[in-house]
C-alpha cells in the first residue's frame, strides 16, 4: 500500500520534516535521542520494507560505531575517569556518553532525511516555494534531486562502460584507476549538461516571472488541516518546552538533565507522537481500506 502521509498537502509533509529535523539536531538528551533515531527507523522501514533494513545495518549502525569509537580518543573532557589510554590521555565516562549520543544524533538525522527525499518531491518544494524564492527554491529541489539521479546515471554509464571493457573492474590497478577517471569525466560532464537544461526549459517557461501562474494539483482539504493542527500542536508544545528546559542535558563536566517530572515525560511523549505522525496516519489509512474492503 502507498504511504499515506505522502498524499497529504505539501504543507503538511514540509512542517512535520522541519520540526523532526530540527529537533533531532537540537535536543541531545538522550530519551530524546533514542525517540528520533527509533521512530526515524520505524518510518523508514515502513516506507521502503527491506531496502530500508539493508540501509540501517549496512550503513547507519558501522556510521554509529564509528562516531562513538573515535569521540573519546578525541575528547578527554569529563570527571569520571575511567582508564588511561597509552597516549597518557584519560578515557571518561562522558566522553564515551557524548559520543555514542553524537552517532544516534547523526544516524537519526540521516535516517529522517532518507524518509524527507521519498516523501517531499521535488515538485512539492517548488510548488511551496517557487513563488516566495523561485531561484532558489530551483536550486534546492535540484541539489535534493542529484544524489539519486546522480546514482543511477553512473550505473548505466558503468555498464555502458563495461560492456566495451573499460569498467573499474577491467584491468590492473592502473587501469581501473584511469577508467574511473574516465567514468567520473562522463558524469561531471553529464551533470553541467543537465543543469543548463534544466535552467533554459525552465527560464523558456517564464519560471519566476511576475505575474506568472502555475497549475497544481494540490488541494488543501479538512484532513490536512486536521493533520497540520496536530503537528503544529505537537511541534510547538515540544519547543516550548525545550525554551522552558524541560529537554535540558549536559554531558560535560558531568552528566546532568532536567529531572524527570510530569512535565519533562509530557514532553517526550509529544516528541514521540510527533514523530511518529506518519506510521500513525498509515495505520488509520489501513483499517479504513480494510474496513472498507469488508463491507464490500
Amino acid at each position: 500500500m502507498k504511504d499515506a502521509f505522502s498524499t497529504y498537502h505539501p504543507l503538511v509533509n514540509f512542517l512535520y520534516f522541519a520540526f523532526v529535523f530540527a529537533f533531532s539536531m537540537v535536543f541531545m538528551h538522550p530519551v530524546c535521542l533514542v525517540i528520533s533515531l527509533t521512530c526515524g527507523v520505524i518510518y523508514s522501514i515502513s516506507l521502503k520494507g527491506k531496502k530500508a533494513v539493508k540501509f540501517n545495518f549496512a550503513f547507519l549502525l558501522p556510521v554509529m560505531l564509528v562516531t562513538a569509537l573515535i569521540n573519546p580518543a578525541f575528547n578527554h573532557e569529563g570527571a569520571t575517569i575511567l582508564t588511561y589510554l597509552p597516549t597518557g590521555n584519560p578515557l571518561t565516562l562522558e566522553s564515551i556518553t557524548y559520543g555514542i549520543a553524537a552517532s544516534a544524533m547523526l544516524s537519526a538525522v540521516v535516517c529522517w532525511f532518507s524518509c524527507y527525499n521519498e516523501i517531499m518531491t521535488s515538485d512539492k518544494f517548488v510548488y511551496l516555494f517557487g513563488r516566495i524564492i523561485p531561484a532558489m527554491s530551483l536550486i534546492l529541489s535540484m541539489s535534493l534531486r542529484f544524489v539519486p539521479k546522480f546514482k543511477a546515471q553512473i550505473k548505466v554509464v558503468s555498464n555502458a562502460q563495461k560492456c566495451i571493457g573499460r569498467d573499474v573492474s577491467n584491468g590492473g590497478i592502473f587501469e581501473r584507476a584511469r577508467h574511473g577517471i574516465t567514468i567520473l569525466s562522463i558524469m561531471v560532464t553529464w551533470a553541467l549538461e543537465n543543469a543548463i537544461e534544466t535552467a533554459d526549459s525552465m527560464r523558456s517557461r517564464g519560471y519566476g516571472l511576475l505575474g506568472r501562474t502555475a497549475f497544481s494539483i494540490y488541494r488543501f482539504d479538512k484532513r490536512d488541516k486536521k493533520a497540520l493542527l496536530a503537528i503544529a500542536f505537537l511541534g510547538c508544545y515540544v519547543l516550548l518546552g525545550g525554551i522552558l528546559g524541560g529537554l535540558k542535558w549536559r554531558y560535560f563536566p558531568t552528566m546532568k538533565g532536567a529531572a524527570s517530572g510530569i512535565f519533562t515525560i509530557s514532553l517526550w511523549i509529544s516528541y514521540m507522537g510527533l514523530c511518529l505522525v506518519p506510521v500513525i496516519v498509515n495505520r488509520q489509512e489501513e483499517r479504513q481500506w480494510n474496513a472498507t474492503q469488508l463491507k464490500i
